[in-house]
């Protein structure tokens, strides 16, 4: 299988896979940061997806890392990827709309792009340089349309940025770190950490757990550990061990329009005509970084 940093068709399937699954992560989200104290949700995501993911590796024998360096870029990956990227989007997405939020996240690309040439020494082009400003030019378009939206508010969406920031930071730790760890047991090594280190901070911020349990809810912690936690995180460093990061990341850019659809689908959120020419210039820079 060629990897993503070629240009074989079963390579982009895959990362445009990943990121449905990503985008589809929104609305349950949004139904979690209602429904329940979103930094507990959390914490209770990341203990039982690291625990199914621990016990998956001691089945296929994964081996742990191997010294103590290891370990810790283990652990400052689940602290940037989930306890502080989530945990600031979760804060934010109590207003912010699910559809809001995917937008923000499509701007990783532009940052990763940004930072990828002289932190990972990736070559940048002019034609991945245009794609990059094109993508992010749709999805400011999107953002501008929609502001001053009780579901867009800019401070909400700054929130959800500075998760983006902590996702970058992560990208580039683990492609100059952690590459030659056993994804199984890294993820869960993350993801174990990423609960404890939110637990005090929920104490903090929500005070002792509570919450009401309904189908919505139960159905999104289990769609979200399962699908997301678990499936899609691994899906995300294969595809980070198999090619360029900023090439990975430009598929971020097709997060609004599946994020944009499913939260109209399923949470009935607006989509006006400026949002599909948004849409459609994120598709045109997608395009030519993927040629560049």
């Amino acid at each position: 299988m060629m990897g993503v940093g070629g240009r074989g068709p079963m390579a982009a399937a895959i990362a445009v896979f990943y990121i449905f699954l990503w985008a589809s992560a929104y609305v349950p989200s949004k139904i979690a940061s209602i429904e329940s104290p979103p930094l507990w949700f959390l914490v209770a995501r990341f203990g039982v997806a690291g625990i199914v993911l621990g016990v998956v590796a001691l089945g296929l024998h994964k081996p742990a890392p191997g010294s103590p360096r290891a370990w810790l870029v283990a652990c400052v990956l689940g602290i940037l990827a989930n306890a502080l990227y989530l945990g600031l989007t979760y804060t934010a997405m109590h207003r912010l709309s699910a559809g809001m939020a995917a937008i923000v996240a499509s701007t990783n690309p532009l940052v990763l792009g940004l930072l990828a040439p002289r932190l990972l020494g990736e070559r940048m082009t002019w034609l991945k340089a245009a794609g990059l400003v094109l993508g992010f030019g749709g999805v400011a378009g999107i953002v501008l349309a929609r502001a001053g939206l009780p579901s867009a508010l800019p401070f909400d969406a700054g929130l959800a940025f500075c998760g983006v920031l902590s996702s970058v930071a992560s990208t580039l730790l683990f492609k100059r770190w952690g590459t030659q760890q056993s994804l199984v047991a890294i993820n869960a090594i993350q993801l174990l950490a990423a609960a404890v280190v939110l637990i005090p901070v929920a104490v903090v911020v929500s005070g002792a757990p509570h919450l009401t349990l309904t189908p919505e809810l139960v159905a999104s912690f289990v769609y979200l550990v399962l699908v997301l936690s678990v499936g899609a995180s691994l899906i995300w460093f294969w595809l980070l061990r198999h090619g360029e990061a900023s090439r990975v990341s430009a598929y971020y850019y097709l997060t609004p329009i599946f994020g944009l659809a499913l939260s109209a689908l399923m949470l009935h959120e607006p989509v006006g005509l400026r949002d599909l020419f948004g849409l459609a210039a994120i598709a045109g820079g997608i395009a030519l970084v993927q040629r560049s």
